[in-house]
């Protein structure tokens, strides 16, 4: 892309041009020797045709089909959901096809940085030491909320408030008799107070309480599948170990959680302590028994300290969500770069949201280094799209009403764009939901396009650095894997910047390009992965929704 366009067309095959800047109706766009006359307002982020199309004409963006016309297009004319339809390719698995050899980029940068991490028993190197509490089912969210009131203080984990509310200043307004009309326009704004005590146990990063609304009432597979998730979280290299809550009758039993720790961490030794409520004498009894085993487990966990660790043990997910036209222009290419140097200094990386992969299904099956590979992803891809179908929500819908408002038009324009997160490198794995990372280099990993329930999906299967591309802004945390928050354009990251924490809209602007951003991403990686905080991580924003993908009965 050349410095200071205000427009670009991503691949040569393309017949769409994103304009980078708002543009007018009339304006003369002059782009590779074409002349261009806007038919419409054009604002930035969206697109107009580059040569006028008839009913039924496909649209090509990022090289591959992503939607075709209802009604003709005039050329300069711009997209939209008044005449523009979501269509892709076919798409399936040639065992024959022969794989290119792939490049990995250079990371002579890089192979000789490390970052202070947390060395577990099995190998794997946590970037945070969490204490986990939880509960196998909803009966038991109470107690866990008693728990924090209990502890979280007393430890030295009391939130660090970002931001001032001077609520009394309104009461004693209130008590005065000020009017309504006043008390809107008063200013209580006032400097956040950190309510933050000294750790008593400084080398835990945090104790993490993970309530849901799961664990019986439904189908016996969401019982299951929360208690691989929740073994997920105990396995992560992130955790120290559990404290778990049991009421006992329920779907999800304690015996299933033990078997799916016991199937993922043989090799490891971290302290997980189950409590049930319907063999404890009295409820009072069962959170002191927990509250103490809890503490003992903490001081435990304290005995490790952060050291140094190769690049190669990091394990980082991929993920977007509130994305805008720009997404798959700068901000998941840059994610993409970081992967490929993630992947060719021997790491692993996770991309995610099977249903913003819609659209680029073929290219993801050529990457994949096995038939087998290809296989099982072009099966759950398709399984998954049937089962949206059959409940009136096709993959085709995925697109929310910010997306659309901000250029992604079609469901295969928001996956193309996203699939760029993924880089260029060879499909190595594989997973379905909740199955675990155990291969370096690229893994595909099935979760919705729900931004909280793809994070703590990535988190569940071990990640223990999320990077999230945002257009649009999003305040999304995980309990135990910090989330790096990038930014897709620089209007965002000026107005949002109390929790996004990286910006690419240098790409945009033409100051950077994809390069030189992810280089500087994976040393922002770094110093997380060392214990910087992200933004999210300072606001204590823990997200955490499991994926119910059966019914309640």
């Amino acid at each position: 892309m050349e410095t200071k366009q205000n427009v670009l067309k991503i691949h040569e095959k393309d017949n769409v041009i994103v304009a980078l800047a708002d543009l007018k109706k009339g304006d003369k766009i002059t782009f590779e020797n074409q002349v261009y006359e806007l038919q419409n307002d054009i604002s930035a982020k969206h697109k107009f045709v580059t040569e006028t199309l008839a009913e039924g004409d496909p649209v090509y963006m990022y090289g591959v089909l992503v939607g075709k016309a209802k009604k003709e297009i005039l050329k300069g004319d711009i997209i939209s959901t008044t005449n523009l339809i979501h269509d892709t390719e076919k798409y399936g698995v040639n065992s024959s096809e022969e794989k290119e050899v792939w490049q990995a980029p250079d990371v002579s940068k890089f192979v000789n940085k490390t970052f202070n991490g947390y060395h577990r028993a099995d190998g794997k190197v946590g970037t945070e030491n969490n204490w986990l509490i939880i509960p196998l089912v909803f009966c038991q969210n109470r107690n866990v909320e008693v728990l924090k009131q209990a502890l979280v203080e007393k430890l030295g984990y009391g939130k660090k408030q970002h931001l001032g509310l001077d609520v009394d200043a309104l009461i004693n307004d209130y008590k005065s008799g000020v009017s309504a009309e006043a008390m809107l326009e008063k200013n209580i704004l006032k400097d956040g107070e950190d309510t933050s005590k000294n750790l008593l146990f400084p080398n835990v990063d945090g104790v993490k309480f993970l309530t849901h609304d799961g664990g019986c009432g439904g189908a016996t597979s969401d019982a299951i599948t929360l208690c691989n998730l929740l073994a997920g979280y105990i396995n992560n290299p992130n955790v120290a170990g559990a404290t778990v809550l049991s009421l006992g009758c329920q779907h999800a039993q304690a015996s299933i959680l033990q078997d799916a720790l016991g199937k993922m961490a043989d090799a490891n030794n971290k302290p997980v302590y189950i409590l049930e409520q319907q063999q404890s004498v009295s409820e009072k009894e069962l959170l002191a028994e927990a509250v103490k085993k809890t503490f003992v487990g903490l001081m435990e966990a304290n005995k490790i300290e952060r050291k140094p660790a190769n690049l190669s043990k990091l394990v980082i997910g991929l993920e977007c969500g509130g994305s805008d036209g720009f997404s798959g222009i700068s901000a998941n290419p840059t994610l993409g770069y970081v992967s490929d140097l993630i992947v060719g200094l021997g790491g692993a990386t996770v991309l995610s949201e099977f249903p913003e992969l819609n659209g680029v299904e073929q290219e993801l099956i050529n990457r994949c280094t096995s038939t087998e590979k290809a296989k099982k992803f072009s099966h759950i891809m398709s399984t998954y799209n049937s089962k949206a179908e059959a409940l009136g929500a096709a993959f085709s819908m995925n697109p929310s009403p910010g997306n659309i408002k901000d250029g992604l038009i079609t469901d295969a324009i928001k996956s193309a764009g996203a699939a760029k997160k993924g880089g260029t490198s060879p499909v190595q794995d594989v997973l379905d939901y909740t199955e675990q990372v155990v291969t370096s280099g690229l893994n595909l990993l099935c979760t919705p396009g729900n931004d909280v329930e793809s994070t703590t999906g990535l988190a569940g299967s071990g990640c223990n650095v999320i990077l999230f591309t945002t257009g649009l802004g999003t305040p999304t945390g995980n309990p135990i894997t910090p989330v790096v928050k990038v930014s897709t354009n620089s209007s965002l990251f000026n107005k949002m910047n109390d929790i996004i924490d990286f910006n690419t809209g240098s790409i945009i602007e033409g100051s950077k390009t994809i390069e030189q951003a992810g280089e500087e991403l994976l040393d922002f990686v770094i110093e997380v992965a060392s214990g910087k905080q992200t933004k999210a991580r300072q606001l204590r924003q823990d997200d955490f929704i499991p994926w119910k993908r059966g019914m309640s009965l």
